[in-house]
């Protein structure tokens, strides 16, 4: 399986800081070295015109120039530095070599991403540029060009904090449908509106959790049948929802977890969908306790990958015997 990763281009931070930033070395580190069928690749920085696929070409230009107000700045919660612009356009550079990779192998990854609070307009809760969005409509232009033809894309956003920024860009797109399984009382205190929002009280524990996906889910397939089929998904992984989260307020275990990632690649393989894989958020306690539920994401997603991979074999070995 293909994956890509940006954790070279790291940030200089304050001390004390909340945002993990040296969660994304160790997981490269830890992929690199336990996971032989991952194969790592770096990826480039998203163009400006990339960007404003969908962001307003105002604010790429503030955002990349240092010249966003104080307030805005602020409300991003990271210093503004080269170096942040630098690792949010990898970022989204990786999604999208991500969503590309997924759309020949069926199963693909990056090892950050999932920047969803990231509006057209300005950016929110560590998230500069939203990697999900740009790669989302990058990706049906160039299947529409290339192909001649036109697909849906689904967003599977299962961080614990509702993916307001993605729901927001695409409130008024019926070429993409968002799903956002969340926090009821976690950031952001004001939500958007997703296609199909679940809020999960605190301490939600797995079988609660299980069973509020399998509805969303069934919810999802009922509501996306007939029309243009999906051709892409796009699935936030966030590590955050796990018991040993600073500011997830869920109480799912590691077990709860590798079953969530298992249901939801199985669903989407079972039906043929492509998947571009992204991290999202994750801030344990114990910043190892992250990287290991992310680990288990991206073996999960190197398993489903293998059966995508002898599904299509099945199926082309059925084509040439109907041919012979």
């Amino acid at each position: 399986m293909r994956a890509f990763c940006s954790e070279r281009f790291t940030l200089p931070l304050p001390p004390g800081h909340r945002f993990p930033v040296s969660k994304y070395a160790l997981l490269r580190d830890a992929v690199a070295t336990t996971c032989p069928d991952v194969e790592l690749s770096e990826a480039p920085a998203a163009t400006d015109g990339e960007l404003a696929l969908a962001h307003d070409p105002a604010y790429v230009h503030d955002a990349t120039q240092g010249l966003l107000p104080v307030p805005m700045q602020r409300a991003i919660g990271l210093p503004w530095s080269p170096a942040l612009i630098e690792r949010a356009r990898r970022s989204v550079g990786a999604t999208v070599c991500a969503a590309r990779a997924a759309l020949i192998d069926g199963v693909a990854a990056q090892l950050a991403g999932g920047t969803h609070h990231a509006h057209a307009d300005r950016g929110a809760g560590f998230c500069v540029f939203n990697d999900t969005a740009v790669a989302a409509r990058l990706m049906q232009a160039e299947v529409h060009r290339h192909q001649r033809r036109s697909f849906r894309v689904l967003v599977i956003d299962l961080d614990v904090h509702q993916g307001d920024g993605t729901a927001s860009i695409f409130a008024e797109d019926p070429t993409v449908f968002t799903l956002s399984l969340h926090g009821a009382r976690n950031f952001p205190v004001r939500k958007a509106h997703s296609d199909l929002d679940v809020e999960l009280n605190d301490g939600c524990i797995d079988v609660d959790y299980l069973a509020a996906l399998d509805r969303a889910l069934d919810t999802a397939w009922r509501r996306l049948a007939g029309g243009v089929p999906v051709g892409l998904a796009f699935y936030l992984a966030g590590a955050d929802p796990h018991e040993g989260d600073r500011l997830g307020r869920l109480k799912l275990t590691d077990d709860g977890l590798a079953e969530r990632d298992r249901r939801v690649l199985s669903a989407l393989r079972e039906r043929g969908i492509p998947v571009a894989i992204t991290m999202a958020g994750g801030y344990g306690h114990d910043i190892r306790t992250t990287v290991a539920v992310h680990l288990r994401t991206l073996r999960a997603a190197a398993a489903s990958f293998e059966a995508w991979q002898r599904r299509q074999a099945d199926a082309f070995g059925s084509m040439k015997e109907s041919a012979a």
